[in-house]
């Protein structure tokens, strides 16, 4: 899922995972059984079925790795489930699979911005659910690692047939990873297709407000887009000189 900044993908998300109520329609969940509403099911129910990894979810203090991405299999437990060897394999699984096992007992607040954005996805991982729902996951992830990221992501998606739905603030990700892409602008959906049916010049202007020249990836052939620099402001225009004698950055 992509789109400008505010225009409601977040908001989509919330829907999808049973946090936002929607005021007309439904989400129908599939897979175990019939069509379920997913405000039918109890909230554990959905919690072992649809993973949800939020932009800033928050940090329980002075938490360590291992235990926060334990967290994750909290739905799985019942008063007559406790803990068991499958889960520490489960949790051992997550974090071996996002680089994050030789951390295991550090404080996560000690943690690096990406290194604490892998752990989350660790926990997210952990649930073992069928559906994954992340916002922005490579957020703080270098480009090797934001790759590897999605490498993994869609390594579920093709062997365990894990339902992976992201918003990606990189359009070029976004095209290369992407089975199908939805665009969204002013809380309306305004694109959604394969990313080569999708995402062109006159989209990209559309939606992003951004000139842009759009060729094929040489690697994958999917849709790459090279913004068109603006012409830069003037420091010698009289806007810019008023901005910066009134002590504003021009």
């Amino acid at each position: 899922m992509v789109g400008p900044n505010g225009c409601g993908k977040s908001t989509v998300l919330r829907g999808l995972s049973r946090l936002l109520r929607p005021t007309a329609g439904a989400v129908l969940l599939t897979g175990e059984a019939e069509e379920q509403d997913v405000w039918s099911l109890r909230p554990k129910d959905v919690a072992r079925r649809i993973a949800l990894l939020p932009q800033s979810p928050p940090l329980p203090e002075g938490i360590t790795v291992v235990d926060l991405v334990g967290r994750g299999r909290h739905p799985h437990h019942t008063l007559v489930r406790r803990w068991s060897p499958a889960d520490d394999e489960a949790v051992a699984r997550a974090m071996r699979a996002t680089g994050v096992l030789d951390l295991a007992d550090r404080h996560v607040e000690e943690l690096s911005g990406g290194q604490r954005q892998r752990v989350w996805i660790a926990l997210t991982l952990a649930q073992e659910t069928g559906v994954v729902l992340l916002d922005e996951p490579t957020t703080f992830l270098d480009v090797a690692h934001q790759v590897e990221v999605l490498d993994l992501l869609r390594e579920l998606n093709r062997t365990r047939g894990t339902t992976v739905v992201m918003v990606l603030h990189d359009l070029n990700l976004a095209a290369r990873y992407a089975d199908h892409v939805v665009a969204m602008r002013d809380g309306r959906l305004v694109g959604s297709g394969a990313p080569g049916d999708v995402i062109d010049e006159e989209f990209v202007s559309d939606v992003f407000g951004l000139d842009s020249r759009v060729i094929a990836d040489p690697v994958t052939g999917s849709p790459l887009v090279v913004p068109v620099s603006a012409s830069p402001v003037s420091m010698c225009s009289p806007s810019a000189s008023t901005l910066s004698q009134s002590g504003t950055p021009s």
